[in-house]
């Protein structure tokens, strides 16, 4: 039985983002375009993009270039354009939304469909995959049985998040921040209304919860889970993060690269890593020391209640223990953890209230915070800022090296040196030289200058020498073969990356899912309206950007607030008794109302109009 080959994809905010990456162990990147990018904020030249595949590619890793915002109509030539830049830069793949990008010329190159495009079901997936994209992601949302029957049913690489913030809507299905301030979330201008504090009312006012978060998720993390992930059919790893900074995407990808080689280790007759290299850490990776706002495996094993950060939508950090003592200026700490100068942490006072600080100093437990407040003993403490280890982080945290086997050989023109990494490239280069014999042997001084490999990517795992006599050669002379080899031998390796490239078989025509497209379809321009037109469907709505719907939902949830405050219709009926529908959700400058539908266990959310 084949080998199915594991991924695990990194995000990268820039080039610097994608090579720590890389060298923490990725096997692919995903970066953002210089534009039409969903995190508009996080574009990145063709320049940056073309160095980052020239290093990614030296480790047979991939970068994924991600336009996957809907594009408008006067955009597609200029989209047509940058796709073959792109291409020509030596991108892996793009990671699209707007299927209009089908219908135009493209240069051979692998598409994914992006999480934005709501990949819910097998039927969804299918259609995807018979139109010729060779990755899927799917939804958040999808627990292991869902995920299951979507690979059973298609053969498609399929990719899922195993670790990051969570969007509370399904992904390409929120016009929140659209219809409220105007920045569309399908065109990467999010303005993260679901982060804002709601107080939460029935339809006559009376208040239910106040000044609450009631949409803010807590950060995925499926580390748990990933050989279940893998067993039920995931073949990418992916790592939520564009706009997270060096360290977070340091920190978080060695910790997923060590919990997956552990699992290749053991299942290394069924799965084989994505690209190549063996990565040294200098550090032990916690996830908990990154940004987090908690974590939860979301509906991985179906419904969890506290999926739900109420409190704030900031870090939250490491639990490191209860103050036992406070006064002015100075507490004690029940903890077993090392604290440190400088150290942020943050607390629920005893209203509620999230708040935080950082301290001057810490003296074993004892903390002097750089502000004098006074705290309550018992208070449970979250420590959000490592000063210790973020300013590890900061230092060289990793080494990746790829194992080559080295031969040296004398033959009648002089000598030649073969060099084989055992992954399909192998390069001999020849040293044209008279040959000289040495007054003593030479072997270990040739195998010490031939393998000096420091300022390379390279490690030799074997190193042969095998010479007929004696024969002496200047170190200058070796020294300057090697290097010359090596360059000769890593241009062979980077070729064959680019030359191994993925490419998309577009097929126009497969049957949609549906013959009807509402606004949740997201076309936006004549080149979407034509592939669908092709696929069967005879009735398109514009997309909620060019065309708001009236009394449309804006958000559409697997989360509930319902289930969140231990108000499940389904679960404890009657539970909304005294209460009146509709409920609404008011911030300072906003309102929304919400609907249940618990036949499908959802939650929608439509704004209020005054």
């Amino acid at each position: 039985m084949k080998q199915r080959t594991i991924e695990l994809l990194s995000p990268a905010k820039n080039f610097s983002c994608g090579v720590d990456a890389i060298n923490h162990g990725a096997d692919a990147v995903y970066i953002g375009a210089p534009l039409f990018s969903a995190r508009a904020a996080a574009g990145n030249s063709i320049e940056e993009i073309e160095s980052l595949c020239n290093y990614a590619h030296k480790y047979f890793a991939r970068v994924y270039v991600a336009l996957n915002t809907i594009l408008k109509e006067q955009e597609l030539v200029e989209a047509e354009q940058m796709i073959h830049r792109l291409y020509n830069a030596g991108a892996d793949a793009l990671i699209i939304q707007d299927m209009g990008i089908l219908q135009m010329d493209l240069p051979p190159i692998a598409l994914h469909a992006s999480t934005q495009m709501d990949n819910r079901t097998p039927e969804k997936v299918s259609f995807l995959e018979k139109t010729g994209f060779t990755q899927v992601v799917l939804a958040r949302e999808l627990s292991l049985d869902q995920i299951s029957k979507i690979s059973q049913s298609t053969s498609v690489a399929l990719e899922a998040f195993i670790h990051g913030s969570l969007c509370v809507s399904y992904s390409g299905q929120c016009y929140a921040s659209q219809a409220l301030t105007g920045r569309s979330a399908n065109r990467g201008e999010c303005a993260q209304i679901c982060r804002l504090p709601f107080t939460l009312t029935d339809a006559e006012g009376t208040e239910i919860c106040k000044e609450k978060h009631l949409l803010s998720l807590k950060d995925m993390n499926l580390s748990p889970y990933l050989e279940q992930l893998i067993d039920t059919g995931i073949s990418s790893l992916k790592i939520e993060g564009r706009l997270k900074e060096n360290s977070y995407v340091k920190n978080i990808t060695a910790y997923y690269r060590q919990q997956l080689d552990s699992i290749l280790e053991k299942r290394a007759s069924d799965y084989i890593r994505a690209s190549s290299g063996k990565t040294t850490f200098f550090f032990t990776p916690q996830p908990e020391k990154s940004f987090n706002r908690g974590f939860t495996s979301y509906f991985l094993n179906g419904r969890e209640q506290d999926i739900c950060s109420p409190d704030t939508p900031k870090s939250i950090g490491e639990n490191i223990g209860t103050v036992k003592y406070a006064t002015l200026g100075k507490m004690t700490v029940d903890s077993s953890v090392s604290l440190h100068n400088g150290d942020g942490f943050c607390y629920l006072d005893a209203s509620g209230t999230f708040k935080g600080f950082r301290i001057n100093r810490a003296d074993g437990n004892t903390l002097y915070p750089s502000e004098k407040f006074m705290i309550e003993k018992g208070t449970t403490l979250f420590r959000n800022q490592d000063q210790e280890f973020e300013q590890l982080l900061t230092r060289n945290t990793a080494e990746r090296k790829v194992p080559v086997e080295i031969t040296f050989k004398d033959d009648e023109e002089g000598f030649k040196i073969i060099i084989d990494d055992k992954e399909g490239t192998s390069y001999t280069k020849a040293l044209i030289r008279t040959k000289e014999l040495a007054k003593q042997d030479q072997t270990a001084q040739i195998q010490r200058v031939i393998s000096k490999l420091g300022d390379t990517i390279y490690t030799a795992s074997t190193m042969d020498i095998q010479l007929s006599q004696p024969y002496f050669i200047p170190s200058s002379i070796l020294t300057e073969f090697r290097r010359n080899a090596f360059c000769e031998f890593e241009e062979k390796r980077l070729q064959r990356a680019l030359e191994s490239r993925s490419i998309s078989q577009i097929t126009q025509g497969i049957p949609f899912t549906s013959t009807m497209l509402t606004y949740l379809g997201n076309v936006s321009n004549t080149k979407a309206r034509a592939f669908y037109k092709a696929s069967g469907v005879a009735d398109i709505a514009a997309a909620y950007e060019l065309e708001h719907v009236k009394g449309a939902s804006v958000m559409f949830c697997k989360h509930c607030i319902l289930c969140t405050l231990n108000l499940c219709k389904k679960k404890a009926p009657g539970s909304l008794s005294g209460w009146k529908e509709p409920f609404i959700l008011s911030s300072k400058n906003h309102k929304l109302a919400l609907k249940f539908d618990c036949a499908k266990c959802e939650m929608m959310l439509y704004p209020v109009e005054e």
